[in-house]
């Protein structure tokens, strides 16, 4: 009997900063229409996620995946780069 993992949240944004060590902050967009007035509506939040390699430039398309708490304010982490900057 194999125990599996939980599915674990997904997001995919793009990097806005890289200034750190191992760390890099994804901006992730979100477009929702509005239930009353029908209009779209655009949010944006951004996550710290841990990049172990530095490996992520400002300008990249990431995948981040939830996980344990890293630090104070990490708990995702880049699974994969999806587009490099061009």
């Amino acid at each position: 009997m194999a125990i599996e993992r939980n599915d674990r949240k997904t997001r995919e944004g793009v990097v806005v900063s890289n200034k750190m060590d191992k760390t890099v902050v994804v901006s992730i967009v979100e477009k929702y229409k509005h239930p009353l007035y029908k209009k779209t509506v655009t949010r944006k939040k951004r996550y710290k996620a841990h990049d172990e390699n530095n490996e992520c430039g400002v300008g990249d398309t990431v995948e981040i995946v939830e996980t344990r708490p890293i630090s104070k304010d990490k708990c995702w982490r880049v699974n994969r780069i999806v587009e490099k900057a061009k």
